[in-house]
């Protein structure tokens, strides 16, 4: 199985700039998506950035399109999320996850991805 573990959260200022990384394990030569997804407290989990790893597809949630970037070291096995320009509204707790099957696609969909991180916290204060 695919084992993922995120890390790089923690508490900045808004307009500041976070990087996350997700650290990529056990993986096979299968085709597969990266996700970042983030859920706040009372809100539904929802898909922020994907890339596939078969041919590059990248795709990002609208409200966060011209702020983040998704990034593959794939010698380091390693995807980050470069979060600038943050809003308070960007505070969640951020997953990264893995989807064996559907690829990367627009909108982002939790029910894609199959295995998940355990997410890092990332506070903005106003």
């Amino acid at each position: 199985d695919v084992q993922l573990q995120a890390s790089g959260g923690g508490l900045v200022q808004a307009g500041g700039s976070l990087r996350l990384s997700c650290k990529v394990s056990r993986f096979t030569f299968d085709n597969y998506a990266i996700g970042w997804f983030r859920q706040a407290p009372g809100k539904e989990r929802e898909g922020v950035s994907c890339i596939s790893r078969s041919d590059g597809t990248l795709y990002y949630l609208d409200s966060v399109k011209g702020r983040f970037a998704l990034f593959s070291d794939n010698t380091r096995n390693t995807v980050y999320l470069q979060m600038n320009s943050l809003k308070p509204e960007d505070t969640a707790v951020y997953f990264c996850a893995a989807g064996s099957t559907y690829g990367c696609n627009n909108p982002i969909r939790v029910f894609e991805y199959d295995y998940w991180g355990q997410g890092t916290q990332v506070t903005v204060s106003s």
